[in-house]
């Protein structure tokens, strides 16, 4: 039970706290919780506290989240000692900047919920199991559709395939739609999209709306009517993926030669395209190169590659992550946090996301831990001061832990 694990400090008060901190990461606008959420929480037996200017970057003021109930809490080190439950967009883990800030304000068994790159670095987890919070991190958040509403890595990666296509059409020289004008003709713009997942679906749609001819590719079939469905030309090669996509419906990582003759038939695709969106990402793993250099220079001058798998190495070779670069003639987009450029939305999402969680997660003031629940199980990453999540531990080697009898 929440109440016997979490430090009441003799308060006697009977409604669990959630603590929503403004995020530290640099550049980051979002937010955890909206105030549109908050009479769902309040309703399951929830009291909310908002630090000051939490939402403000968003478009969210406090006299909002007070309107509907929060109280606001100037305070940040107030936030986390009162609160039994820490929402956040970026904890200590995905903030690999600034959130080591928070690990001194984690009191033992207080509830932490956000974003925490889990397969990210091995101190970094240590740090948080260390520090005996329960943590819930939710990009491990199973693909299912009793899951569906608490999939805040789709309701991201949706935000950052649109603002990847707005963000390559500006930095294009040419514009994205076919137009007759009293000058001619202009023709439209070739845009490729590597990877039709979430957020490269959302970059066929948003590119084929700004009026660009679309084409994609994805090792799993199954993507081939989705392209299609969105108006886009799916790309087919004449090589077959092993096990290309897994239960939970990721693309699996293939060996180096499928990736070697995966990169020899898609260099005249991109070589004919003026925008390339890359976004073939892999779980817990290294992004694969598909666009090498030599690629690169085929391109004609002036033409964009937004790499959307820049934060895990880049699809494309020559990608500096978090930094926008010109290498022979072409601007290459090492983008990363892109979701934070639309902050209004993503925060929306979000919070809905989280809100369908906490309700899951917390029933009659009492923590749900019933491992014989996927969403429970898959998500959870530490308690009582333990690596406890089975995919982490084999990520990182760990040996499995001993069920307690």
């Amino acid at each position: 039970m929440v109440r016997s694990e979490v430090e009441r400090r003799g308060t006697g008060r009977e409604l669990l706290i959630i603590g929503v901190p403004k995020e530290i990461y640099p550049g980051e606008r979002r937010v955890a919780l909206v105030p549109a959420v908050l009479p769902t929480l309040i309703k399951a037996g929830f009291e909310v506290h908002v630090q000051a200017g939490a939402g403000i970057e968003a478009g969210y003021p406090d006299s909002h989240y007070s309107d509907k109930g929060a109280k606001i809490v100037g305070d940040r080190t107030a936030v986390f000692s009162a609160a039994d439950i820490i929402v956040q967009v970026l904890c200590y883990g995905s903030n690999d900047i600034t959130g080591k800030e928070d690990v001194p304000l984690f009191r033992r068994d207080q509830i932490l919920v956000g974003f925490l790159r889990p397969f990210g670095e091995a101190p970094v987890i240590q740090e948080i199991a260390h520090s005996a919070v329960t943590s819930f991190s939710v990009e491990l958040m199973p693909r299912t559709t009793r899951a569906q509403s608490m999939d805040a890595l789709s309701s991201m990666g949706t935000i950052c395939g649109y603002k990847a296509v707005l963000v390559a059409a500006t930095s294009h020289l040419r514009i994205f739609p076919m137009m007759t004008t009293a000058a001619g003709t202009i023709t439209p713009a070739r845009v490729f999209v590597i990877g039709a997942g979430v957020a490269g679906l959302q970059a066929i749609a948003t590119a084929r709306r700004l009026g660009a001819v679309i084409s994609a590719y994805d090792l799993r079939p199954a993507a081939k009517e989705q392209v299609q469905s969105l108006g886009g030309r799916f790309v087919e090669l004449p090589i077959e993926a092993q096990d290309a996509q897994d239960a939970r419906g990721y693309a699996r990582a293939q060996g180096e030669e499928f990736y070697r003759r995966q990169r020899e038939l898609l260099g005249q695709v991109v070589k004919e395209s003026d925008v390339v969106i890359a976004a073939a990402v892999i779980p817990g793993k290294k992004s694969p190169v598909l666009v090498t250099e030599d690629m690169v220079k085929g391109m004609a001058p002036g033409s964009v590659i937004l790499d959307l798998a820049a934060e895990r190495g880049g699809n494309c070779e020559i990608t500096e992550r978090g930094k926008t670069v010109i290498k022979h003639g072409v601007t290459i987009i090492g983008a990363i946090n892109l979701a934070a450029g639309v902050p209004y939305h993503a925060s929306q999402m979000y919070a809905k996301n989280m809100t369908a969680f906490l309700t899951h997660l917390i029933k009659d003031q009492k923590l749900n831990l019933n491992m014989q629940d996927e969403i429970v199980r898959e998500t959870l990453v530490t308690r009582g001061g333990e690596i406890v999540n089975a995919r982490v531990r084999e990520f990182f080697t760990l040996p499995a832990l001993v069920a307690q009898g």
